[in-house]
């Protein structure tokens, strides 16, 4: 069997809070392919985004492994970037391409001339090239979200983790989002792990879904063929 992208193995995951010893995750185990639309699904709480956060290196699991491209994870890195619901992960003081360009040039070390270049390529692809020089602060929340998504797309990542990325717009932006999206997958066939609590959401963004029960999170079930359950409707 071929080596997947991503696999989580057998993860745990504890934190503490004043009060108590948490468990977010029960021994969670899945392999993400590349060009998957892996879709974590399950309720508020269940431990969707902890995992994630995870699979980012940002934490670490007390029982089990997280790998990616068959190395064990043990920090952030280049390899996986996140996009997070929150409209506030811009840096106001710079503009849409400034944002863009700024972590091309901090991990992946590339000239001014070679990070401008390749932001505003990733700009285009989200319908931005109006917006470049815009300060963030000037945008809609939609299109806040465009220029993250921008962003993390430009680093070329082997995987984009996106958190519940369209949880805070509104019904008509969080379809058009879903559509642009998709449509982004399209052309280019990026790797993405996506959390959400929608079942409407996951059935039209994923191509496989992993079902996780309340807390603390377990797999309840994986869904390998979306499409066969009306998944991808336009």
């Amino acid at each position: 069997m071929a080596e997947p992208l991503l696999d989580v193995d057998r993860v745990t995951l504890r934190y503490k809070t004043p009060q108590s010893l948490v468990t977010a995750t029960h021994r969670v185990k899945f392999r993400v392919e590349r060009g998957d639309r892996y879709v974590l699904l399950g309720p508020s709480g269940c431990g969707k985004s902890t995992l994630l956060k995870a699979v980012g290196g940002y934490l670490f699991p007390s029982e089990g492994a997280i790998r990616i491209n068959g190395r064990k994870v043990d920090g952030p890195g280049a390899d996986r970037m996140m996009v997070f619901q929150e409209f506030d992960q811009l840096l106001p003081w710079k503009t849409v391409a400034e944002n863009v360009a700024f972590p091309l040039r901090v991990a992946r070390k590339l000239s001014k001339a070679e990070a401008n270049e390749r932001a505003r390529a990733y700009i285009d692809k989200v319908n931005l090239t109006k917006f470049a020089d815009s300060y963030t602060h000037t945008l809609s929340g939609g299109m806040k979200q465009r220029v993250a998504i921008a962003r993390g797309m430009a680093m070329e990542p082997d995987i984009l983790l996106m958190d519940e990325p369209f949880a805070a717009l509104d019904a008509l932006t969080r379809r058009r989002m879903q559509d642009e999206l998709l449509q982004l997958w399209a052309d280019t066939h990026f790797t993405v792990l996506f959390v959400t609590h929608s079942i409407a959401e996951a059935i039209r963004i994923g191509s496989r879904i992993l079902l996780l029960s309340p807390h603390p999170g377990r797999v309840k079930a994986e869904i390998e063929d979306v499409a066969a359950v009306g998944g991808d409707s336009r």
